[in-house]
Formats: structure tokens, C-alpha cells, sequence
């Protein structure tokens, strides 16, 4: 028997009902919310090292053991279409060795130059970000810290404001860029010769509008700077007194192994002294700090990434300021060029671990190093005379996963010429950190 053809309106009620089943299977996968919480502590030391002579900024030279703690509650709302808003309430405590000086390529990224013994509770992230879908394809989004689950046009425009990190839209990078879960070291987790807006803690406030399209990506950023170098008060005139970034990016793919190039170009504008007048000025030691003025601080990145394998990435920065003015955010780095690898353990059954191995150098600028050499300090450096060298670094760490969510790993670091000055180390670090998050 012959099945009787199903009539116009049998049809149209059938697409009916599978576009409501299509819509409320993606409302159901859109989140409206969501929370998350993550905890950090690192502890490291170093023995005895080669030192001549110390000044304000110098790393103790003698046996030291520092540990910090993080705990930080985030939280994520959906507002309306395309827009959400995110905060970050972290508690911090400890101290990072010798108090986050003396090594411009600093052992432990979760240390920040306000140290403190009891518990600090800062609101470090309060943001809200829109995203403009501009149609053709979406992509599917991962509930994490910072992202609510659901759906967006590939091609896009995002719009953030409010305070945040930096770090949190510039200078990503797949295998080297979290503290938490990846390398420790600062070097090798954000480009150093980019003087990145941040207080003492980290976070600004600012805006960021990016342009994303399936292969690329430009972005620009506005934020506040501090009222005084690696400060906490902000300088509210903002028209005097700001921070900008440019970034592109270009995604691409060898076979199929992504990969990703990014350029990054800085501009500073503060209340910052000069080296060279402070050298003119004939102050002993030399001082910066007297000679500040409305002045602009500039700079550019590279950024790159390469996955291998399944398993194996690549990576590598690049870095130049002008060196000429004072350092304002994050070190007194004029010069950078470092890389490394990453491994995942899937070719000894432990796919979720991770072995890193990276280094690199910095360097400083001709009337910079001069500075130091005259008695200056800086953000991290200042050991009241310098024989300058390139400053090298190494870090090799194992990260073991435990658990979903929980992982510990070992690290050692190697430092030769910290703050650049020969006459002081190497210096061996060796540490360990535990993390969890949900």
C-alpha cells in the first residue's frame, strides 16, 4: 500500500517544530551565568650566590625560601545580546624572593612587588564586553572564567570596558602566557620589553575593541597608568597620563598544525623621568625621579606559536623599546628574545601533563645601562653599580595532573647577569607549585 504524500501544511508544521526544538536546543546551551574559583600557591628558594656588592633593588645573596597564595572567585553574567559582565574578587599573600626585585626575569609570575604577610582581598577584574556579530559562521564557546558558554559569529567585533589586565586580550600565547598552569617566569609569560598598563597588582582600567575575522585579528587598547612608577593610585588625568596598544594577528596552518603570528606596538604616556637628564643632571647616585616630565615611552612585540604534533608546541618573543624614558609598569627590559617548547605527555601515557622548556635574553638600553651604572634603580634593578651583560634565563618544569582540576608541577630556573649585571650570580631556582580551579 502506497503511503499517502504528506500535505503543505503537514510539511510546514513539521519545520515549525524542528526550528523551535533548534532554538531551544541552543537557548539550553547558552549559559546565563557562571562561577568559577581557582587557588595558586608557589613556593621557591635559592642557595648563596656571587655578589660583590647589593643595592636597593638587589636580590639577597644568600639562602631564601618565598611563597605566595592566590584564591581568586570569578563570576560571569549574561546581560543581553552579546554582552556580559565579569568579576574577579583575589586574595593574594607572600612575597616573592627578595621581594620581587634584583631579576628582571622574575622566578614566579604569581608575585607581585606589594608583597604581604596577611590576606590582601582586591577586586582585580570588573568588566563588561559586547560582542557585534557581523553573520556567516559561529563558533562554539567553552564555559570558562571570563566566557559564558553559548554561540558567536566568528566574525566579529568585541568592545571591553572596565578594569582588567592587559594580558587578558594582548599578547596571548597558547603555550607560554599563564603563570598558573604553564611558566612560571615573567619573561616567559609576557613579552618583557613591552611596559604593559598595570598597577602594582597587575590590573588596569581601560577599554580594548577588537576586529575578529576567521584568519585574523586587530585590536586596540586604552588604558589608565599609575600616578607614580609600578604604583597602586591611578593618575586620573587621563588625557595626560594613558597607555596604548595596537595588536595583529594572523592565524594560519602548516598541514594541519595551527600556528599564529602576532605584532604589537606600544605607546606610554605619563609623568616619567628621563634617563639621559638624569645622567646630565649630575646627581650621585643618578635619579631618575628627578627629572620627570609629560613624556611618551614606545615600543614593539612579536609573538609566535606553532604546534608540532598532537602533543608538541612551539613558541618564541621578541621585543624593543626605545629605552630612553622611565620604566612605568612592569620591569626595566628594553631588549628581549626568548622561546622554548611544550610538551604533553601522551607519549608515556600521561597525556594531561605537561613539560616546558624555555629561556632567552634581555637586554638594556646604551643611556639605560648607564643609568644603573651611575647608582640608579629602577622597577626590578638597582644594584648601585652595574658591569653590564645580557641577562639569561632558563626554566624547565613538569606539571603532573592529579585530578580534574588539580595539578602539581616542579620547576628550576637558571638566572646568569640578573638586573644585567656580570658581577652578580648565576642564580639557581628551584620551586614548586600546586593549583586547583573549578
Amino acid at each position: 500500500m502506497r503511503e499517502r504524500p504528506a500535505k503543505s501544511h503537514q510539511i510546514f508544521g513539521l519545520l515549525i517544530a524542528t526550528g523551535f526544538a533548534l532554538q531551544a536546543e541552543e537557548a539550553a546551551s547558552t549559559a546565563l551565568w557562571n562561577l568559577h574559583a581557582q587557588s595558586t600557591v608557589v613556593v621557591e628558594g635559592h642557595g648563596r650566590f656571587t655578589a660583590p656588592y647589593s643595592g636597593d633593588r638587589s636580590l639577597p645573596n644568600v639562602n631564601e625560601v618565598r611563597e605566595t597564595v592566590s584564591f581568586d572567585l570569578t563570576g560571569g553574567v549574561r546581560l543581553w545580546a552579546g554582552a556580559s559582565a565579569f568579576a574577579d574578587a583575589m586574595v593574594c599573600q607572600g612575597y616573592g624572593l627578595g621581594n620581587s626585585m634584583g631579576i628582571e626575569a622574575f622566578p614566579n609570575g604569581e608575585a607581585f612587588r606589594l608583597g604581604s604577610s596577611v590576606p590582601n582581598i582586591t577586586m582585580s577584574r570588573l568588566f563588561v564586553r559586547q560582542d557585534f556579530g557581523l553573520g556567516g559562521d559561529q563558533e562554539t564557546v567553552e564555559d570558562e572564567p571570563f566566557q559564558l558558554a553559548g554561540r558567536r559569529d566568528v566574525s566579529r567585533v568585541t568592545l571591553t570596558v572596565g578594569k582588567l589586565s592587559a594580558k587578558d586580550v594582548f599578547d596571548n600565547n597558547s603555550y607560554a602566557n599563564d603563570p598558573r598552569t604553564q611558566f612560571l617566569n615573567w619573561s616567559l609569560m609576557a613579552n618583557n620589553a613591552w611596559d604593559y598598563p598595570a598597577d602594582a597588582l597587575g590590573y588596569i582600567t581601560g577599554a580594548t575593541l577588537e576586529l575578529n575575522q576567521p584568519r585574523w585579528a586587530v585590536r586596540y587598547g586604552f588604558f589608565q597608568t599609575p600616578q607614580r612608577s609600578n604604583g597602586m593610585a591611578l593618575d586620573l588625568a587621563v588625557l595626560k597620563a594613558w597607555a596604548m596598544a595596537t595588536e595583529i594577528e594572523w592565524r594560519y596552518a602548516v598541514g594541519e598544525r595551527p600556528g599564529t603570528i602576532r605584532a604589537l606596538v606600544f605607546l606610554n604616556q605619563a609623568n616619567m623621568g628621563s634617563y639621559g637628564d638624569a645622567l646630565a643632571s649630575g646627581a650621585t647616585p643618578a635619579d631618575v625621579t628627578l627629572t620627570r616630565a609629560t613624556r611618551q615611552h614606545t615600543g614593539f612585540g612579536l609573538n609566535w606559536e606553532q604546534a608540532v604534533t598532537g602533543s608538541l608546541g612551539v613558541f618564541a618573543r621578541a621585543g624593543l623599546s626605545d629605552g630612553q624614558t622611565e620604566a612605568w609598569h612592569f620591569n626595566d627590559v628594553d631588549r628581549t628574545v626568548n622561546g622554548g617548547i611544550s610538551l604533553q605527555g601522551t607519549s608515556w601515557r600521561r597525556p594531561l601533563d605537561t613539560v616546558g622548556l624555555g629561556g632567552g635574553i634581555n637586554g638594556a638600553s646604551r643611556v639605560h645601562r648607564e643609568y644603573f651604572a651611575a647608582g640608579g634603580t629602577g622597577i626590578l634593578a638597582g644594584d648601585g653599580a652595574l658591569r653590564y651583560g645580557w641577562e639569561q634565563f632558563f626554566e624547565v618544569y613538569y606539571r603532573l595532573n592529579i585530578a580534574r582540576g588539580l595539578s602539581a608541577s616542579v620547576h628550576y630556573e637558571f638566572v646568569a647577569n640578573p638586573a644585567f649585571n656580570r658581577d652578580r650570580g648565576p642564580i639557581h631556582v628551584f620551586g614548586v607549585r600546586a593549583h586547583f580551579e573549578l
